[in-house]
């Protein structure tokens, strides 16, 4: 099958920064389908808004943490890629989809332990697995970390692990896939504003503070910082840029 547009997956794209990744790659004339959890409506308001720029975009429902949920996520992708888009491959996967969770190193459970490493580490890692046979040679992978790899916050301890997990992924994608043209890169926002983490910094004004003090720009990040990197890294301009981890986070503790 022929395709016109180039297509992106974008996990976790009904709102936050996934919503302004979606909607920075179809301003670069990219096509976009986005998956989400349970907001439905979101989601589809997101497509909406991509359709009203002349792009084709799409909606699927996904948890990143139900691995065993993903051949039939595969196959709905597949069905979709046919009767929407005219085609069976895409060119950019980009694993954003994620939760927050932050408990100190003495309090963290079991359990905790195993949802945030399912989302942000299995989930990555088996979702691109299966999705490696419908890219095109040529494509990319964006694979979201956190400033938290770098510098250390008490209560991160688990998420910034899968996190430094996801980094190594990468490096090791970007070598398996080179061959095929396929580049592979991380980026890591530092501090955003959106309601990440049931809201963790929006609703934390001495958080807000800490985070502006340590960094260079003096501000916490908003979704729009963080997107049209991800569009970059998926255009022509980046064909040469692979294997490389990407901090977005204005210099924080520079």
């Amino acid at each position: 099958m022929e395709q016109k547009n180039k297509i992106a997956l974008v996990t976790g794209g009904s709102r936050g920064l996934g919503k302004d990744m979606a909607l920075r790659l179809a301003e670069k004339g990219i096509d976009v389908i986005l998956t989400y959890n349970s907001k439905a409506q979101e989601a589809q308001d997101v497509v909406s808004q991509i359709e009203q720029t002349g792009q084709k975009a799409a909606t699927l429902q996904l948890n990143t943490g139900d691995i065993k949920s993903f051949d039939a996520f595969i196959d709905q992708l597949t069905d979709t890629l046919t009767h929407k888009f005219g085609t069976d491959h895409i060119d950019f996967l980009i694993n954003n989809a994620g939760t927050g969770g932050y408990k100190l190193v003495t309090e963290a459970t079991e359990d905790f332990f195993d949802e945030l490493l399912n989302i942000h580490f299995k989930g990555v890692y088996f979702l691109t697995q299966k999705t490696i046979p419908l890219l095109n040679d040529g494509g990319g992978i964006v694979n979201v970390s956190s400033g938290l790899t770098r510098v250390s916050f008490p209560g991160s301890s688990a998420y910034a692990s899968m996190k430094g997990a996801v980094e190594v992924f990468t490096r090791y994608l970007a070598k398996e896939l080179g061959a095929r043209g396929i580049r592979a890169n991380t980026i890591a926002p530092g501090a955003v504003l959106t309601d990440f983490g049931g809201g963790h910094l929006r609703a934390n004004e001495e958080l807000q503070k800490r985070v502006s003090d340590i960094t260079a720009l003096g501000r916490p990040g908003e979704a729009e910082d963080i997107g049209g990197v991800v569009a970059f890294l998926c255009t022509e301009d980046a064909r040469w840029v692979n294997g490389q981890r990407i901090e977005i986070s204005g210099g924080m503790m520079v």
